[in-house]
Formats: structure tokens, C-alpha cells, sequence
């Protein structure tokens, strides 16, 4: 009989057993998870459960029954320490799981500033599973203060999220500007003035020199000698794939766990999917951090693991919440060199839309839902639309892009 073992019990790892079953696999599977949980949402991690308006429960991504109906062995607070390729094992310490398939969904890591300038101080946190959020929660208290390193969204996330609890936020952004990797400068504009409204400190091209404290952070020293109170401190600057395992078995790395266009890695009988895995896209390599991607690929994995034979093509798209601002974001928007802002008669909602020459990339829609489904589809579609029809806030969305 077949043995497929998914190491890794995230997103990823649940979406390629789920879709295995669902396709009338009837071998063996066998899921297995670092962590001591089952395997659950991250999103809602540094937002409602961080608030505490989502139990732990609805965190999980299935309920404990699907597991056993559907015959997958999940595994978790189980160490993967290497990889027997020859032999086609998983080494679990002392004990080997032979495998006939193996799918790598390893997830990231995020960064975390060196021990040297006060990275490993005691109230210095990170976010990005369930340990860190309950190794956060309790420090979030009104009136603490906080400093948030970092202007990407996990940071504006923790940033509202610490905001809405009473905290003294302040957030720091070496570049020139929040969201300068991922977002155009008006995007920017939008979501720094939201957080000043409701009362965070935004400072924006100044590096951080250090943490200080004995043992408890309790201030942080900017690069132009500036020096901040602080009773916790959030690092969001980014994450590493897990690369280390793939690594140790000689597997191609390049910006993650090196797949082809059907998500095999280098080879033939280990695939990858998600946050770790990058894959072909135009002339380049890319990889996605996304739910979405982590879903649509691991599905993929799966049906191509079954001889689908399947290019994996992302239809790239992300969400983040922030107060009461929904942002929805689809396509990719590199190499664009053209922002159109498109208002609404809705106080807080407008997109921003990007398009290299007259090709739709990419859009950026805050409270604007209907402008994102209208985006969306025409990307999907491969489609575009006039930028100087989507300039026009008159123009009917839905009728142009029929």
C-alpha cells in the first residue's frame, strides 16, 4: 500500500491530506506536526484571538473526528530530525517512517533581532503561532507600552490590535516608509493615517540601534540616538522558510524549498507546498506567504502526487484587518509603474489600483469589496481594464469590466 507522510501540520499539510482523501486516495497517510496542537488558523492569531474574541477551538482548522474518518494519521508535538533519501525514510529521532511520497510543508519562521542588541530579553516577543500569541496576550494591558519593530502587516496588525487594548503604541520602520516592500506609497499614505487616528506613534526612516534592559527590555534606542520607554516589544520583520530539513537532505533551496511547476522538488519523490515552497512564475522564482497559496498549491501537490500532471498558477490574492478597515489585495503588483486611487462616496474606502503601462497588476481595496471582486476577476481572467476609466469615480466598475 501507498505511504504518503506530510511533515509538517499546517495549512498546507492539512489541505494535501483533505484533498488526497477527497480524490479517492486510499493509501496510507500520515500528517505529522511539530506542535503539540492540531493544526490550526495562524491569521486569526494577532487578531481576534489576540483580543480574545475567538476561542481556541474555532482556531482548529478541522475537528479531532475528521483526522480518524478520514484515516489520516496526524502526529503532532513530533520532531522530524532528518531525511533518509536512499532509503526513503523520515527519521524521527531513533525511529524511521518509511515513506513512498513526501510532501515538505514546513511553514516559516519569523525573524527575530540578534542577542547582541537585546534580541533575546525577556518581554521582546514575535508573532506567529499559538505559543506566541499566548505568550503575548498577557502583557497587552492598558497603558503599556509598547514598541512595535517593523512597518509590514503583521506589525500594523499588532499595532491596531494593542491600540484597541489601551496600549501606548509606537511603531518603528527603518525604511523611508510603512509597507515599503509590498505596497505603493498611497497605500501607505492610507494605513499610516488610520493608525495616527487612533492614536499610534509612527515613526518611519529611523533603524534601531538596540533594545536595552537587564534581563526585561525595558526601552529601545534608535539609530539617531533617540530612546524609547518600552515594557514589551514586538519584532515584525519578516519571516525565514524552513529550510533546514530540505537542506540536510541535499534538496535545491532558492528563496525556500526549490519546486518545479507541478511542485516537486529536485526529487521526484518529495513535493512542497505553501509558505516554505518556491515555485516558477514568469522568468522568475517566487514565493507566496499566504493562506490562499498555501491551499491552492498543496491541492495541487496533492492531485499532481495522483498523476494530474498539473502547472501550478497562482491567482495571488491577501486580506488584512486593521480597526474597522478591511484591506483586500489581489494579484501581484512588481513591476507596476502606474497607481491609479479610485475614492468611494464611503468615508474610508477607496483602491488603489497598479498597472504596468495599460496591464491591470494588481489592486489594493480598502472597504471596498466591490472593487476588489471586480479586480479580482478581471486578473484571474487576464483581463485589464483603462486607467483612466478606473481614475474616473463615476465610471460603473462592474459594466467596464464586462
Amino acid at each position: 500500500m501507498t505511504h504518503i507522510v506530510i511533515v509538517g501540520a499546517g495549512q498546507a499539510g492539512v489541505a494535501v491530506a483533505a484533498r488526497l482523501r477527497a480524490q479517492g486516495f486510499a493509501g496510507a497517510v500520515t500528517m505529522l506536526g511539530a506542535e503539540a496542537a492540531p493544526p490550526y488558523q495562524r491569521p486569526p492569531l494577532s487578531k481576534k484571538y489576540l483580543l480574545g474574541e475567538m476561542a481556541l477551538e474555532r482556531l482548529y482548522l478541522r475537528p479531532a473526528s475528521f483526522y480518524a474518518d478520514q484515516a489520516i494519521d496526524l502526529r503532532v508535538g513530533v520532531r522530524v530530525t532528518g531525511i533518509d533519501r536512499a532509503a526513503r525514510h523520515v527519521l524521527l529521532g531513533d525511529t524511521a517512517l518509511p515513506y513512498d511520497q513526501l510532501v515538505l510543508t514546513t511553514g516559516a519562521t519569523p525573524r527575530r533581532l540578534p542577542a547582541a542588541i537585546g534580541g533575546d530579553l525577556a518581554g521582546v516577543h514575535v508573532m506567529r503561532d499559538l505559543a506566541d500569541a499566548d505568550a503575548l496576550a498577557p502583557a497587552m494591558v492598558a497603558r503599556a507600552r509598547m514598541v512595535i519593530v517593523g512597518g509590514g502587516y503583521i506589525g500594523l496588525e499588532a499595532a491596531a490590535v494593542a491600540a484597541k487594548r489601551g496600549l501606548d503604541v509606537t511603531l518603528i520602520e527603518a525604511a523611508l516608509r510603512i509597507l515599503g516592500r509590498v505596497a505603493a506609497p498611497e497605500t501607505a499614505d492610507y494605513f499610516r493615517a488610520l493608525h495616527v487616528g487612533h492614536g499610534v506613534t509612527v515613526l518611519e526612516g529611523v533603524g534601531l540601534d538596540r533594545l536595552l534592559g537587564r534581563g526585561h527590555v525595558t526601552g529601545v534606542r534608535l539609530a539617531d540616538g533617540r530612546e524609547l520607554p518600552a515594557d514589551l516589544v514586538l519584532v515584525g520583520i519578516g519571516v525565514t522558510p524552513n529550510v533546514a530539513l530540505a537542506e540536510q537532505a541535499g534538496l535545491a533551496v532558492d528563496n525556500g524549498i526549490a519546486a518545479d511547476a507541478q511542485g516537486r522538488t529536485s526529487d521526484p519523490a518529495i513535493w512542497t507546498a505553501g509558505d516554505c515552497a518556491s515555485f516558477p512564475l514568469g522568468t522568475g522564482r517566487v514565493r507566496l506567504e499566504s493562506v490562499p497559496n498555501a491551499i491552492d498549491m498543496a491541492e495541487c501537490v496533492a492531485d499532481n502526487m495522483l498523476g494530474a500532471g498539473q502547472t501550478y498558477v497562482p491567482k495571488p490574492w491577501f486580506w488584512s484587518d486593521q480597526y474597522d478597515v478591511k484591506l483586500q489585495i489581489t494579484g501581484l503588483n512588481t513591476g507596476y509603474d502606474r497607481i491609479v486611487v479610485r475614492p468611494t462616496d464611503k468615508p474610508g474606502s477607496q483602491s488603489v489600483w497598479y498597472f504596468a503601462g495599460e496591464r491591470l497588476l494588481a489592486v489594493d481595496a480598502m472597504n471596498d469589496p466591490r472593487a476588489y471582486m471586480v479586480a479580482k476577476r478581471l486578473i484571474d481572467a487576464g483581463r485589464s481594464i483603462a486607467p483612466d476609466a478606473v481614475a474616473d469615480p463615476v465610471s460603473d466598475l462592474k459594466a467596464l469590466s464586462a
